[in-house]
C-alpha cells in the first residue's frame, strides 16, 4: 500500500493504493474525493465517482454540483435559511431558493484544507483539518473538525468526521460523491439496483424541506428494503418524486445499536458486477438521483455528465434539524466531541 503526493494547481492531490490496485484520489481543496478506481468482475479498473481533472473545473463549475466535496457545516438544506439556537436567531445565506444548502457560499467543500498523510495497520489515509471560524457563513462557534479517509486493503473507504467546538452550533458534516458503478461517464444509472435499510423516511415540501414527518415506505415508490433498480419506480405518479424531480430524500435508517456502524444501502450494477455497500453511525442517509444533471458539466473522461448520470448515498443527520425539534439534534456544545464514520465497501463479481 502506498500514498502518492501530486501537485492539483495551487493545492495537493493525494493518490492512496492499497495490494489490490485500488486507487483513491482525494485532494485538500474541499477535502474532496476526485477518484476511485475499482475493478469489474472481468479485472477492469475503471474510475467509479463523477469529477474533474483540474481544480479550475471544480472551482467554476456551473450550478455546483458538490462532485466529491466534504459539505458543511451544514450538509443539506435549512429551511429559509435560519434557525434559532439558545434564543438566538441566525441568518444563513439563502443559496437554494429561499433555503440554505451545504452550508452556503463558502463552505466546507470551498476551502482549502490542511493535510497529514499517514500509512497504519488500517491501510493508507489522509487526514484533513480546518478551523471554521466564529462568524463563518454565519454560523456561531470556532470549529475545529477533521476529516479522516483510510483506504484499507479490503478496498474500503473509512470517513471519519471529529469536531470540537467553543459555542454551540449546528453540525451536519458528509460527503457528497456521486457514484456511477459502469463508470463516470458511461450513461444513467437507472439500472443500478439499490438497496436502503429504511422503513421510512422524510417526505418534502416543494422546496425538499422535510414536513417534520417520518412516513413509512411500504407501498410506496420509496420502499428500498428489497434491492429493486432505480429504474422501477423512479417516474411513478407520486408528488414526492415529482417534488424531487427523481429521488433527493432523506431515508431513516433502521437503527439495532444507537452510534454503532451498521449496514445502511448496498448498490449494484448488474452490468459491471460492481457492488458497493455502504455502512454508517449515522440515523439518515439522503438518495440523491442526479436529476440535476444536465449534460452541460463533462467529467474526467471528457463525456457529459447527463440526467441521472451519478447517484449521492450522503450519510448524514436529517435536513432542516436545527428547526425540527423532534428529529435527532445536530447540535455540538462546548465540552462535547463530535465523531462519525461511514464506510463505502467495494467488491465484484468474479467470472
Amino acid at each position: 500500500m502506498h500514498i502518492q503526493e501530486e501537485q492539483f494547481s495551487s493545492v495537493t492531490l493525494f493518490k492512496l493504493e492499497n495490494n489490490n490496485g485500488v486507487t483513491v484520489k482525494i485532494t485538500n481543496w474541499g477535502a474532496c474525493i476526485t477518484s476511485i478506481v475499482v475493478p469489474d468482475r472481468k479485472g477492469n479498473f475503471d474510475d467509479v465517482v463523477l469529477g474533474y481533472n483540474s481544480l479550475k473545473e471544480y472551482v467554476n463549475a456551473v450550478d455546483k454540483p458538490y462532485f466529491g466535496a466534504t459539505v458543511g457545516r451544514y450538509g443539506n438544506r435549512i429551511a429559509d435559511a435560519r434557525f434559532t439556537l439558545d434564543g438566538q436567531e441566525y441568518e444563513l445565506l439563502a443559496n437554494d431558493g429561499p433555503n440554505h444548502l451545504h452550508g452556503g457560499g463558502v463552505g466546507f467543500d470551498k476551502v482549502v484544507w490542511d493535510a497529514e498523510q499517514f500509512s497504519d495497520l488500517q491501510g493508507v489515509g489522509v487526514t484533513m483539518s480546518y478551523l471554521a471560524k466564529d462568524g463563518e457563513e454565519n454560523y456561531p462557534g470556532n470549529l475545529k473538525i477533521t476529516v479522516t479517509f483510510t483506504l484499507t486493503d479490503k478496498n474500503e473507504i473509512l470517513i471519519d468526521y471529529n469536531a470540537v467546538t467553543d459555542a454551540a452550533t449546528p453540525l451536519n458534516p458528509t460527503n457528497h460523491s456521486y457514484f456511477n458503478l459502469k463508470g463516470e461517464g458511461c450513461g444513467d444509472v437507472l439500472g443500478h439496483e439499490v438497496q436502503l435499510m429504511a422503513d421510512s423516511y422524510t417526505p418534502v415540501s416543494k422546496s425538499l424541506i422535510p414536513t417534520g414527518e417520518i412516513r413509512p415506505v411500504k407501498g410506496t415508490p420509496f420502499d428500498f428494503r428489497q434491492s429493486k433498480t432505480i429504474r422501477q419506480d423512479i417516474s411513478a405518479d407520486d408528488q414526492q418524486l415529482l417534488y424531487g424531480q427523481g429521488y433527493d430524500h432523506n431515508f431513516v435508517l433502521n437503527k439495532e445499536n444507537e452510534g454503532e456502524v451498521e449496514h445502511a444501502a448496498t448498490v449494484y450494477d448488474p452490468d459491471s458486477g460492481r457492488k458497493m455497500e455502504v455502512h454508517t453511525d449515522q440515523p439518515g442517509v439522503q438518495f440523491y438521483t442526479g436529476n440535476n444533471l444536465d449534460g452541460r458539466l463533462v467529467g474526467k473522461s471528457g463525456l457529459p455528465y447527463n440526467c441521472r448520470g451519478g447517484m449521492c448515498l450522503e450519510t448524514q443527520h436529517f435536513p432542516d434539524s436545527p428547526n425540527q425539534p423532534d428529529f435527532p439534534s445536530t447540535i455540538l456544545r462546548p465540552g462535547e466531541k463530535f465523531s462519525y464514520r461511514t464506510v463505502y465497501r467495494f467488491n465484484r463479481d468474479i467470472e
